[in-house]
Parts: C-alpha cells; structure tokens; sequence
C-alpha cells in the first residue's frame, strides 16, 4: 500500500500533485499539511501533529470531511512528518510519497529528507516529490524512473559512496566511488525511461528534476 502525506512545506504545482494520486492511496496530512489538502479538495484518512499550523476553522473543515484528528502536544521530540511517517508505517504502507515536505526552511527541508533514513521507518521507501522534482534515498540498489533528458543528481550523504555503478545514465559510473563533499555526481541524463544504480557501501540523496535545457 502506498501512503501519500501532505506536509507543510512548499507546494506550488497543486495539479502536478494531483496527477499522481491513485484512487488506493492513504493519505494523511501532517499538520499544516492539511491545508494542502483543502486547496485540492481531498479528504484525508487523519490529520497528525501539534496543530499549531491549522486554523480551528480549517481543522474542523478537515474533520467533517471524515479526518481523523491525532494531536500531539507542541514539546515533543518528533516533527510532525516524522509522525505522520510513523503513522503511515503503523496503518500498512510500505511505500510513502511525501508533497510539500521541501521549502524556505533548510532546517526542516534537510531534517524531513534525511527521515528516510531513519532505522525506525526501514521498511517504508519514501520519496519526496517537490514541484516536478523527486528525491529518494539508495542504499545498495535500486531502479529509478522518468523521461529520456531529465536530469539525474546522486550526491553522497553521510560519508563516501562506494562502489557506485550506474546504467543508462549519459555519465556511467563503473564500482567508482563519489567522495562525500565532492559533486561528481551531479547533473547526470537519463538515457531512457529507467536507469539502475548500485553501490557497495553508503548512501546516495538521488534527485531527479526536469531537463536542464527545460
């Protein structure tokens, strides 16, 4: 089952975000999520958070269209998307789409990313998708997925990316390593419709966006 979570980050392509909804998914809105979720007339299965980011009117619009409200007190060791990915873990989903989990707070945009990692959360893939871009994390391997010219950026997190070979990417890697801090790996193409990276050790931030030339 996928989970789609809307949380209270950018999220300017509301019809781009519409497009990739399927009739299946769960969703769940993180907080100010929510919001999100009105501007595109969805219902959400629940609302989690502290609700600091709600109008009481807007909570209640979310209610009455069957959300369940889960609040959680402002002094709390977790963010609100970390909650809702716990959620969404506990209802079912081993997959989780996360929109409007990037924005002007580089704190939280890199916090919510590197959630994805997070040893609590193994068995949940998530991606973000940010107005046309998708990001993703790739430890050991994985297939990624989109149109012949767009742009394919694997950057090393936490320390080297070891081992790393990529196929049907303009620039291929052969079990090379991408140094942490280095940006070789930035602004690759895709060749086809998917490509297959792999690594020995470490772990890539995969983002693939639009076309350079777009």
């Amino acid at each position: 089952m996928r989970a789609v979570l809307f949380a209270n980050g950018d999220l300017n392509d509301l019809e781009g975000a519409r497009a990739l909804l399927r009739p299946d998914d769960l969703l769940l809105a993180a907080d100010g999520g929510g919001r999100h979720c009105l501007r595109l007339d969805l219902k959400p299965a629940a609302v989690i958070g502290d609700m600091d980011s709600l109008l009481p009117d807007e909570l209640d619009q979310l209610a009455a269209g069957g959300a369940e409200i889960l609040r959680h007190p402002a002094n709390k060791d977790e963010t609100d998307l970390q909650l809702a990915l716990r959620l969404a873990k506990e209802r079912g989903a081993s997959e989780a789409l996360v929109l409007g989990g990037l924005g002007g707070r580089w704190d939280m945009s890199l916090a919510n990313l590197l959630l994805a990692a997070y040893d609590p959360l193994a068995g949940l893939r998530v991606t973000f998708w940010q107005d046309g871009q998708r990001l993703s994390l790739i430890q050991g391997a994985a297939d990624i997925h989109g149109r012949p010219g767009e742009t394919v950026s694997l950057i090393p997190l936490g320390g080297d990316a070891i081992g790393v070979t990529t196929t049907d990417l303009e620039y291929p890697l052969h079990g090379e390593t991408l140094p942490f801090g280095g940006t070789r790996g930035v602004s690759n193409v895709l060749l086809g419709e998917t490509a297959r990276v792999t690594l020995e050790g470490g772990l890539l931030l995969c983002v693939i966006g639009q076309n350079e030339l777009s």
